[in-house]
Protein backbone atom coordinates (compact mmCIF):
# COMPACT_ATOMS: atom_id res chain seq x y z
CA UNK A 1 0.00 0.00 0.00
CA UNK A 2 2.62 2.21 1.27
CA UNK A 3 4.23 1.68 -2.54
CA UNK A 4 1.17 2.48 -4.44
CA UNK A 5 0.07 5.59 -2.83
CA UNK A 6 2.59 7.57 -4.66
CA UNK A 7 2.02 6.18 -7.64
CA UNK A 8 -2.24 6.73 -6.86
CA UNK A 9 -1.23 10.40 -5.61
CA UNK A 10 0.82 11.56 -8.70
CA UNK A 11 -1.91 10.26 -10.92
CA UNK A 12 -5.52 11.79 -9.49
CA UNK A 13 -3.82 14.11 -7.36
CA UNK A 14 -4.46 14.65 -3.55
CA UNK A 15 -8.00 12.32 -3.23
CA UNK A 16 -5.81 9.63 -4.23
CA UNK A 17 -6.86 7.49 -1.41
CA UNK A 18 -10.38 8.41 -1.55
CA UNK A 19 -10.49 7.02 -5.23
CA UNK A 20 -8.63 4.49 -4.70
CA UNK A 21 -11.60 3.43 -2.22
CA UNK A 22 -14.25 4.04 -4.46
CA UNK A 23 -12.69 1.70 -7.34
CA UNK A 24 -11.95 -1.06 -4.48
CA UNK A 25 -15.35 -0.89 -4.00
CA UNK A 26 -16.94 -1.03 -7.35
CA UNK A 27 -15.00 -3.89 -7.66
CA UNK A 28 -15.91 -5.64 -4.94
CA UNK A 29 -19.80 -4.84 -5.89
CA UNK A 30 -19.25 -6.69 -9.13
CA UNK A 31 -17.96 -9.52 -7.97
CA UNK A 32 -20.41 -9.80 -4.78
CA UNK A 33 -23.13 -9.29 -7.13
CA UNK A 34 -23.27 -12.65 -8.81
CA UNK A 35 -22.54 -14.16 -5.64
CA UNK A 36 -25.68 -12.85 -4.12
CA UNK A 37 -27.98 -13.59 -6.79
CA UNK A 38 -26.93 -17.46 -6.18
CA UNK A 39 -29.64 -18.53 -3.85
CA UNK A 40 -30.18 -21.99 -2.22
CA UNK A 41 -33.75 -23.27 -3.16
CA UNK A 42 -34.98 -26.59 -2.06
CA UNK A 43 -33.94 -29.39 -3.83
CA UNK A 44 -37.54 -30.58 -5.17
CA UNK A 45 -37.79 -27.08 -5.96
CA UNK A 46 -35.09 -26.84 -8.20
CA UNK A 47 -35.73 -30.29 -9.91
CA UNK A 48 -39.21 -28.61 -10.68
CA UNK A 49 -37.31 -25.48 -12.07
CA UNK A 50 -34.63 -27.41 -13.81
CA UNK A 51 -37.06 -29.06 -15.70
CA UNK A 52 -38.85 -26.20 -16.91
CA UNK A 53 -36.12 -24.66 -17.88
CA UNK A 54 -35.15 -27.20 -20.22
CA UNK A 55 -38.64 -27.82 -21.79
CA UNK A 56 -38.04 -23.98 -22.12
CA UNK A 57 -34.58 -23.99 -23.59
CA UNK A 58 -35.55 -26.59 -25.99
CA UNK A 59 -39.23 -24.50 -27.15
CA UNK A 60 -36.67 -21.37 -27.76
CA UNK A 61 -34.04 -23.38 -29.29
CA UNK A 62 -36.30 -24.93 -31.83
CA UNK A 63 -37.92 -21.25 -32.29
CA UNK A 64 -34.76 -18.89 -32.22
CA UNK A 65 -32.11 -20.86 -32.79
CA UNK A 66 -29.19 -21.37 -30.49
CA UNK A 67 -28.04 -17.99 -30.19
CA UNK A 68 -30.15 -16.90 -27.28
CA UNK A 69 -28.95 -19.57 -24.77
CA UNK A 70 -26.54 -16.93 -23.69
CA UNK A 71 -29.57 -14.85 -22.23
CA UNK A 72 -31.15 -18.15 -21.12
CA UNK A 73 -28.03 -18.71 -19.12
CA UNK A 74 -28.70 -15.34 -17.18
CA UNK A 75 -32.77 -15.61 -17.11
CA UNK A 76 -33.55 -14.84 -13.31
CA UNK A 77 -30.92 -11.52 -13.85
CA UNK A 78 -31.91 -10.14 -16.52
CA UNK A 79 -35.77 -10.86 -15.89
CA UNK A 80 -38.12 -9.36 -13.42
CA UNK A 81 -39.76 -11.94 -10.88
CA UNK A 82 -42.70 -9.82 -9.81
CA UNK A 83 -45.64 -11.50 -12.37
CA UNK A 84 -47.10 -8.22 -12.88
CA UNK A 85 -43.57 -6.46 -13.89
CA UNK A 86 -42.67 -8.80 -16.14
CA UNK A 87 -46.17 -8.51 -17.88
CA UNK A 88 -46.01 -4.87 -17.77
CA UNK A 89 -42.54 -4.82 -19.47
CA UNK A 90 -43.48 -7.72 -22.40
CA UNK A 91 -46.56 -5.29 -23.07
CA UNK A 92 -44.01 -2.56 -23.35
CA UNK A 93 -41.61 -4.52 -25.77
CA UNK A 94 -44.50 -5.56 -27.61
CA UNK A 95 -46.23 -1.96 -28.06
CA UNK A 96 -42.84 -1.56 -29.46
CA UNK A 97 -42.76 -3.97 -31.98
CA UNK A 98 -40.74 -6.77 -30.52
CA UNK A 99 -43.20 -9.31 -29.89
CA UNK A 100 -40.42 -12.37 -29.12
CA UNK A 101 -40.52 -13.61 -25.60
CA UNK A 102 -36.63 -13.09 -25.21
CA UNK A 103 -36.98 -9.19 -26.00
CA UNK A 104 -37.48 -8.48 -21.84
CA UNK A 105 -34.00 -10.19 -21.09
CA UNK A 106 -32.34 -8.23 -24.43
CA UNK A 107 -34.16 -5.00 -22.81
CA UNK A 108 -32.43 -5.83 -19.18
CA UNK A 109 -29.74 -7.13 -20.94
CA UNK A 110 -28.50 -3.44 -22.38
CA UNK A 111 -29.28 -1.90 -19.62
CA UNK A 112 -26.62 -3.74 -17.13
CA UNK A 113 -24.28 -3.71 -20.02
CA UNK A 114 -24.45 -0.07 -20.83
CA UNK A 115 -24.99 0.75 -17.09
CA UNK A 116 -22.14 -1.10 -16.16
CA UNK A 117 -19.72 -0.28 -19.36
CA UNK A 118 -20.38 3.59 -19.01
CA UNK A 119 -19.74 3.10 -14.89
CA UNK A 120 -16.94 2.04 -15.58
CA UNK A 121 -15.74 4.55 -18.23
CA UNK A 122 -16.76 7.47 -15.63
CA UNK A 123 -14.67 5.70 -13.11
CA UNK A 124 -11.61 5.39 -15.60
CA UNK A 125 -12.66 9.11 -16.28
CA UNK A 126 -12.16 10.22 -12.90
CA UNK A 127 -9.38 8.30 -12.04
CA UNK A 128 -6.79 9.11 -15.06
CA UNK A 129 -8.33 12.38 -16.99
CA UNK A 130 -10.26 14.24 -14.40
CA UNK A 131 -7.56 16.06 -12.47
CA UNK A 132 -8.49 17.83 -9.45
CA UNK A 133 -12.28 18.42 -9.44
CA UNK A 134 -14.73 19.27 -6.83
CA UNK A 135 -16.77 16.84 -5.17
CA UNK A 136 -20.11 17.17 -6.45
CA UNK A 137 -18.05 17.00 -10.02
CA UNK A 138 -16.29 14.01 -9.26
CA UNK A 139 -19.55 12.23 -8.24
CA UNK A 140 -20.97 13.46 -11.58
CA UNK A 141 -18.71 12.66 -13.78
CA UNK A 142 -18.46 9.05 -12.01
CA UNK A 143 -21.94 8.14 -11.81
CA UNK A 144 -23.59 10.34 -14.48
CA UNK A 145 -22.66 7.98 -17.21
CA UNK A 146 -23.47 5.24 -15.58
CA UNK A 147 -27.51 6.28 -15.07
CA UNK A 148 -27.49 7.86 -18.65
CA UNK A 149 -26.48 3.95 -19.78
CA UNK A 150 -29.00 2.55 -17.64
CA UNK A 151 -32.25 4.43 -18.20
CA UNK A 152 -31.20 5.10 -22.23
CA UNK A 153 -32.92 2.19 -23.22
CA UNK A 154 -36.03 2.81 -21.80
CA UNK A 155 -36.00 6.33 -22.68
CA UNK A 156 -35.38 5.00 -26.18
CA UNK A 157 -38.23 2.34 -25.63
CA UNK A 158 -40.46 5.00 -25.30
CA UNK A 159 -39.68 6.62 -28.29
CA UNK A 160 -40.17 3.91 -30.12
CA UNK A 161 -43.68 2.95 -28.58
CA UNK A 162 -44.85 6.50 -29.44
CA UNK A 163 -43.57 6.36 -32.87
CA UNK A 164 -44.90 3.17 -33.27
CA UNK A 165 -48.01 4.47 -32.35
CA UNK A 166 -48.14 7.37 -34.27
CA UNK A 167 -47.13 5.23 -37.74
CA UNK A 168 -50.46 2.72 -36.47
CA UNK A 169 -53.00 6.01 -35.88
CA UNK A 170 -51.61 7.74 -39.43
CA UNK A 171 -52.45 4.06 -41.06
CA UNK A 172 -55.80 3.43 -39.44
CA UNK A 173 -58.29 5.59 -41.04
CA UNK A 174 -57.05 3.91 -45.24
CA UNK A 175 -57.47 0.85 -43.52
CA UNK A 176 -60.96 1.25 -42.43
CA UNK A 177 -61.83 2.59 -45.75
CA UNK A 178 -60.09 -0.74 -47.40
CA UNK A 179 -61.55 -3.11 -44.74
CA UNK A 180 -64.96 -1.25 -45.73
CA UNK A 181 -64.46 -2.11 -49.07
CA UNK A 182 -63.38 -5.63 -48.82
CA UNK A 183 -66.61 -6.36 -46.42
CA UNK A 184 -69.17 -4.87 -48.64
CA UNK A 185 -67.54 -7.22 -51.26
CA UNK A 186 -68.76 -9.89 -49.66
CA UNK A 187 -66.01 -11.69 -47.87
CA UNK A 188 -66.10 -12.32 -44.28
CA UNK A 189 -64.73 -10.35 -41.85
CA UNK A 190 -61.46 -13.02 -41.30
CA UNK A 191 -60.73 -12.70 -45.01
CA UNK A 192 -61.17 -8.61 -45.10
CA UNK A 193 -58.57 -8.59 -42.52
CA UNK A 194 -56.21 -10.61 -43.96
CA UNK A 195 -56.62 -8.74 -47.27
CA UNK A 196 -56.07 -5.37 -45.49
CA UNK A 197 -53.18 -6.53 -43.62
CA UNK A 198 -51.52 -8.05 -47.12
CA UNK A 199 -52.14 -4.88 -49.06
CA UNK A 200 -51.08 -2.38 -46.30
CA UNK A 201 -47.72 -4.61 -45.22
CA UNK A 202 -45.71 -2.43 -47.56
CA UNK A 203 -46.59 0.83 -46.86
CA UNK A 204 -47.59 0.38 -42.99
CA UNK A 205 -45.83 -2.82 -41.53
CA UNK A 206 -46.51 -1.65 -37.99
CA UNK A 207 -50.07 -1.67 -38.81
CA UNK A 208 -50.05 -4.65 -40.77
CA UNK A 209 -48.95 -6.91 -38.65
CA UNK A 210 -51.87 -6.38 -35.84
CA UNK A 211 -53.89 -7.09 -38.51
CA UNK A 212 -52.03 -9.85 -39.82
CA UNK A 213 -51.64 -11.37 -36.05
CA UNK A 214 -55.38 -11.11 -35.61
CA UNK A 215 -55.78 -13.07 -38.53
CA UNK A 216 -53.76 -15.82 -37.22
CA UNK A 217 -55.15 -16.06 -33.87
CA UNK A 218 -58.99 -16.11 -35.73
CA UNK A 219 -57.58 -18.92 -38.01
CA UNK A 220 -56.38 -20.93 -35.05
CA UNK A 221 -59.61 -21.09 -33.31
CA UNK A 222 -59.70 -18.33 -30.95
CA UNK A 223 -62.30 -16.37 -29.86
CA UNK A 224 -63.06 -12.77 -31.68
CA UNK A 225 -63.65 -10.64 -28.85
CA UNK A 226 -60.90 -11.97 -26.65
CA UNK A 227 -58.49 -11.07 -29.94
CA UNK A 228 -59.96 -7.95 -30.89
CA UNK A 229 -59.30 -7.19 -27.31
CA UNK A 230 -56.02 -7.96 -27.62
CA UNK A 231 -55.06 -6.42 -30.67
CA UNK A 232 -56.33 -2.64 -28.56
CA UNK A 233 -54.07 -3.86 -25.59
CA UNK A 234 -51.11 -4.27 -27.89
CA UNK A 235 -51.78 -0.95 -29.56
CA UNK A 236 -52.99 0.97 -26.43
CA UNK A 237 -54.66 3.71 -28.95
CA UNK A 238 -58.36 5.07 -28.45
CA UNK A 239 -59.55 5.23 -32.00
CA UNK A 240 -58.51 1.09 -31.95
CA UNK A 241 -60.00 0.42 -28.75
CA UNK A 242 -63.29 1.73 -30.03
CA UNK A 243 -62.55 0.07 -33.46
CA UNK A 244 -62.98 -3.30 -31.15
CA UNK A 245 -65.87 -1.84 -29.27
CA UNK A 246 -68.30 -1.31 -32.09
CA UNK A 247 -66.84 -4.60 -34.01
CA UNK A 248 -67.52 -6.39 -30.48
CA UNK A 249 -71.23 -4.57 -29.98
CA UNK A 250 -72.19 -5.08 -33.98
CA UNK A 251 -71.59 -9.04 -33.41
CA UNK A 252 -73.02 -8.53 -30.32
CA UNK A 253 -76.45 -7.57 -31.00
CA UNK A 254 -76.23 -8.97 -34.87
CA UNK A 255 -76.53 -5.62 -36.73
CA UNK A 256 -75.10 -5.28 -39.96
CA UNK A 257 -70.89 -5.01 -39.78
CA UNK A 258 -70.67 -2.79 -43.24
CA UNK A 259 -72.74 -0.39 -41.58
CA UNK A 260 -71.01 0.15 -38.77
CA UNK A 261 -67.65 0.32 -40.66
CA UNK A 262 -69.25 2.79 -42.83
CA UNK A 263 -69.93 5.43 -40.04
CA UNK A 264 -66.76 4.66 -37.92
CA UNK A 265 -64.80 5.26 -41.15
CA UNK A 266 -66.48 8.34 -41.99
CA UNK A 267 -65.44 9.42 -37.97
CA UNK A 268 -61.86 8.59 -38.60
CA UNK A 269 -61.82 10.90 -41.69
CA UNK A 270 -62.85 13.62 -39.82
CA UNK A 271 -60.48 12.94 -37.16
CA UNK A 272 -57.97 12.60 -39.11
CA UNK A 273 -58.65 16.42 -41.01
CA UNK A 274 -59.43 17.83 -37.71
CA UNK A 275 -55.85 16.64 -36.34
CA UNK A 276 -54.26 18.20 -39.51
CA UNK A 277 -55.78 21.11 -38.85
CA UNK A 278 -54.81 21.33 -35.35
CA UNK A 279 -51.10 21.18 -36.38
CA UNK A 280 -51.52 23.55 -38.86
CA UNK A 281 -52.85 25.66 -36.27
CA UNK A 282 -49.68 25.25 -33.98
CA UNK A 283 -47.52 26.18 -36.81
CA UNK A 284 -47.88 29.98 -36.51
CA UNK A 285 -46.74 30.08 -32.58
CA UNK A 286 -43.82 27.66 -33.71
CA UNK A 287 -42.71 30.26 -36.52
CA UNK A 288 -43.28 33.20 -34.11
CA UNK A 289 -40.69 31.40 -31.72
CA UNK A 290 -38.19 30.95 -34.59
CA UNK A 291 -38.79 34.49 -36.03
CA UNK A 292 -37.90 35.96 -32.47
CA UNK A 293 -34.81 34.10 -32.41
CA UNK A 294 -32.96 33.99 -35.79
CA UNK A 295 -34.56 37.30 -37.36
CA UNK A 296 -35.03 39.85 -34.50
CA UNK A 297 -31.43 39.51 -33.01
CA UNK A 298 -29.70 40.32 -36.74
CA UNK A 299 -32.32 43.16 -37.19
CA UNK A 300 -31.55 44.92 -33.76
CA UNK A 301 -27.89 44.72 -34.97
CA UNK A 302 -28.34 46.64 -37.87
CA UNK A 303 -31.02 49.22 -36.73
CA UNK A 304 -29.34 50.32 -33.66
CA UNK A 305 -25.75 49.13 -34.23
CA UNK A 306 -24.39 51.98 -35.51
CA UNK A 307 -26.31 54.43 -32.51
CA UNK A 308 -24.28 52.23 -30.46
CA UNK A 309 -21.13 52.82 -32.21
CA UNK A 310 -21.54 56.55 -32.51
CA UNK A 311 -22.31 56.88 -28.62
CA UNK A 312 -19.50 54.91 -27.58
CA UNK A 313 -16.83 56.39 -29.82
CA UNK A 314 -18.00 60.22 -28.53
CA UNK A 315 -17.90 58.43 -25.11
CA UNK A 316 -14.84 57.48 -25.61
CA UNK A 317 -13.12 60.87 -26.91
CA UNK A 318 -13.36 60.08 -30.36
CA UNK A 319 -10.62 56.89 -30.07
CA UNK A 320 -13.62 54.35 -30.95
CA UNK A 321 -13.60 50.37 -30.03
Amino acid sequence: MQHLEPILAALTGPDALIFGAGAAGILMAMIAIPLILRRRIDPMERLRVDQEQASAAEERLNRYGAGNQILAKYAKMLEPEDKDEMSKSRMMMIRAGYPHKDAVRTLHAAQLVLGMGLLSLGVLYVLVLAGEQPMHMTVLYALGPGVVGYYGPKYWLGKRIAKRQEEIQAAFPDALDLLLVCVEAGQSLDQSILRVATEMEPTFPALAGEFLLVAQEMKAGKDKPDVLRAMAERCDIQDISSFVTVLIQSASFGTSISDALRVYAGEMRDKRVMRAEEKANVLPTKLTVGTMMFCVPPLLIILIGPSIHGIATQLGGGAGF
